[in-house]
């Protein structure tokens, strides 16, 4: 690998790292009230929410069970990662059955 590759991967990892360690950083100095607490909670959904609205567009029928199980996943367990796994299974095996 040319060494600009490597130094340009450094430099995002880098910046990548100074960006949440900032984040970190900048919250401390800011009191979390009970709206402000609320709001943080809600973050993880409104990301799944954009990452799935694209795919709940132009879903196929392989898309259209992994949206069906993720979201069926989030509400009873209410973690991220589980929504995630279990919507990625989905795709998988529907497409696997698929083909």
């Amino acid at each position: 690998m040319a060494p600009e590759v490597l130094l340009a991967i450094l430099g995002m990892a880098v910046a990548s790292y100074l960006c949440r360690a900032g984040g970190y950083w900048a919250m401390g100095f800011v009191p979390i009230t009970p709206r402000l607490r609320a709001v943080l909670d809600a973050v993880p959904i409104a990301v799944m929410a954009a990452i799935l609205a694209p795919i709940a567009t132009t879903a196929g029928p392989a898309e259209a069970a992994g949206l069906v199980v993720a979201l069926a996943a989030m509400r009873l367990a209410g973690n991220d990662l589980v929504a995630v796994i279990g919507g990625v299974a989905a795709v998988a095996l529907v497409r696997a059955v698929a083909a």
